[in-house]
């Protein structure tokens, strides 16, 4: 079964590196996509209707793994390979790959109303005027949490304006009530510790613009690092795994082993399809520190690359995708917050389970909480310095292959070095 899986995948990788072809009935693209619930499924229904409106061209939508995403795509567009789309999470990073189908859009007026604070994202800095790509997925960072074992624990939930601190005593008063083996898990992500760190006072930035560790940063992982050690969290989630590769703790909260789950919005279709009436979950307002009460924005966005030989034709598939009734469709049946500001406004109609919807409304509710720290980060193209090198420092101190304040101390050179040879 493993061959047949690695035959298969390798298959699907040629396919993707060939790129897109011309033939005798018109143009052919192909989309890279990975998907945290459906997201691929839905561009496929949605490129079938396009191709049924555009008999010119041909959309052909490969579901990979995410870790494709993060470490195959990179190499194979540096290579001048790749697809004509991809569907990607670092979106500043990649910026010098895009394609700017500005020209080829019919009403860019319509991108820059709708789609202003997420095309941002994809830019190369404030000169930078390019359309690149549409944002498929507005996410935002959050926590869910096991209602059912805070009901069975008698313990009182807190407030939609409590601590970090506050959420660690009460999940470990339910975990000890209850016998789950750990009170609360992050996903092993520096985009997702990004969150709480900017909550603790954390500006990630200095005066000039530059990255840096600072006394929020290192105050929150000092913490983080200690409640791994003590067992708060279990600790093979972040130190199981070495270097930066990411690693959810959804598997852990499905099966009921932690109270709190610190992820993202990306995930209720998850909770909905996996856990369903296991046991009551719900999404809660993102915890305080001394700063704020902040999550992170992000998501993915179906990105046009440089390397396509229909640069007209990948256009058309995007510009048809930012339609707004496509766009509501497409977020209303992949469980998304809206990137768009007129299908926000108007409202998306979500058929999902009351949990869900509950979910989405209070995910919602966190947009207007986030700081400008947290959308300067997102957007920031060399953010990847400080997201991957955090969990790569501090899952090392975790495990104690070194103290965290020399992991920190680390943390800060590897960022430097980072930054200098992307050659900032």
């Amino acid at each position: 079964m493993k061959n047949t899986h690695r035959f298969t995948f390798a298959v699907a990788a040629l396919a993707i590196a060939s790129g897109a072809s011309t033939t005798a009935l018109g143009a052919e693209i192909r989309v890279m996509c990975y998907q945290d619930g459906n997201e691929c499924d839905v561009t496929k229904d949605l490129a079938k209707r396009f191709e049924g409106e555009n008999k010119d061209v041909t959309v052909i939508v490969d579901t990979v793994p995410y870790k494709a995403i993060t470490e195959q795509l990179p190499v194979q567009l540096g290579a001048g390979e790749g697809p004509d789309i991809a569907r990607v999470t670092d979106l500043g990073g990649l910026n010098r790959f895009y394609l700017d189908i500005t020209p080829y859009i019919k009403d860019a007026k319509h991108w820059e109303t709708n789609f202003g604070k997420s095309l941002a994202w994809l830019r190369n800095g404030a000169a930078d005027k390019g359309i690149y790509g549409l944002q498929s997925q507005l996410t935002i960072t959050g926590p869910f949490v096991n209602k059912t074992l805070f009901d069975q624990a008698k313990v009182p939930m807190p407030g939609p304006k409590a601590t970090w601190d506050e959420w660690v005593t009460a999940t470990k008063a339910v975990a000890k009530a209850t016998q789950t083996p750990f009170a609360m898990a992050w996903d092993r992500s520096g985009h997702r510790f990004a969150g709480p760190a900017i909550s603790y006072g954390a500006k990630l930035f200095d005066s000039k613009g530059d990255l840096i560790i600072d006394d929020g940063y290192k105050l929150i992982s000092k913490k983080f690092v200690e409640w791994n050690k003590d067992g708060t969290m279990p600790k093979e989630v972040w130190g199981g795994t070495g270097g930066s590769s990411y690693r959810d703790a959804f598997e852990e909260f499905k099966n009921g082993r932690i109270v709190l789950y610190l992820s993202g919005s990306w995930q209720i279709r998850r909770m909905e399809s996996q856990i369903g009436k296991n046991f009551e979950w719900i999404a809660v307002p993102n915890p305080c520190g001394p700063a704020a009460c902040t999550g992170i924005p992000g998501g993915a966005a179906l990105v046009a690359l440089k390397r396509t030989k229909s640069p007209k034709e990948v256009a058309r598939f995007l510009d048809y995708l930012s339609q707004d009734a496509v766009y509501s469709e497409m977020m209303s049946k992949t469980e998304n917050i809206p990137a768009s500001v007129a299908v926000a406004a108007k409202g998306v109609t979500y058929n999902v389970a009351p949990a869900a919807k509950t979910a989405l409304t209070t995910f919602v509710g966190e947009v207007s909480k986030l700081t400008p720290t947290a959308y300067q980060i997102q957007g920031y193209k060399l953010n990847r310095a400080i997201f991957l090198n955090t969990v790569t420092r501090l899952s090392q101190a975790i495990v104690g292959e070194m103290s965290t304040d020399d992991a920190l101390a680390r943390l800060s050179k590897d960022i430097d070095e980072a930054v200098k040879a992307a050659g900032k």
